[in-house]
């Protein structure tokens, strides 16, 4: 599967990563596999902050959680040089920006999951955790990270 092909159908350009604002990196490779590290929801120049069940309501969760997985793609890309690498995605990880009562972490990070297998088909099926967190750092929506196994 042609995955930079598949993105470029989509209409998705992947950028450069930011250098990181603390003492970490974007994206670390161990084996064949590659952990990036927590990605947020900006993406050209587009940014969705607020807490999900207050400011933020599911649809916007989801497109949310979708940039994250975008900047986690980047971050990978970046690191690795090509997404034709990726044999498949091994986990997702989201933490959702959300008041107590919101219980719908689960549908937002279907978000980035759906994304996933739309780009990898079934080598983008993944384990996956959506947790609510109190807050995240500059008042983001949500905040993904992902594992993927190299060929």
């Amino acid at each position: 599967m042609n995955v930079e092909a598949r993105l470029k159908e989509l209409g998705i350009i992947l950028t450069d990563m930011p250098l990181p604002l603390a003492n970490y990196v974007s994206a670390k490779k161990t084996g064949n596999l590659v952990f990036t590290a927590g990605q947020v929801c900006s993406l050209d120049g587009k940014v969705i902050k607020g807490k999900l069940g207050k400011e933020i309501d599911i649809a916007t969760g989801k497109a949310a959680a979708k940039i994250c997985v975008i900047n986690c793609l980047a971050a990978v890309k970046q690191l690795i040089g090509t997404l034709n690498n990726v044999k498949e995605i091994i986990a997702v990880h989201g933490l959702i920006n959300s008041v107590p009562e919101f219980t719908g972490q689960a549908e937002v990070m279907n978000g980035a999951s759906d994304f996933l297998v739309e780009v990898f088909g079934e080598h983008g099926r993944h384990t996956r955790t959506a947790v609510g967190v109190a807050s995240l750092p500059f008042d983001f929506s949500a905040s993904v990270y992902i594992v993927v196994e190299l060929f």
